[in-house]
């Protein structure tokens, strides 16, 4: 498997911290389809929020490219 195969996870505090939002707001985006999670594990049988950072930098070059 080659490193680009690979995607690099964020946790949810990580991916706010970067979108300059709260987690609540970034817990909102997933439930409304705006900005969707992946889940891992098995907490409270549906697991941890994590987002891709590919799906992170496509947003944001998508948020520029509308300004």
């Amino acid at each position: 498997m080659k490193r680009d195969d690979i995607t690099e996870l964020l946790t949810l505090r990580e991916t706010a911290k970067k979108l300059k939002v709260s987690e609540q707001t970034l817990r909102r985006w997933d439930t409304t389809g705006h900005f969707k999670a992946v889940r891992v594990g098995t907490r409270r049988k549906v697991g941890d929020r994590r987002y891709r950072s590919q799906d992170l930098e496509a947003y944001l070059r998508d948020k520029i490219k509308k300004k």
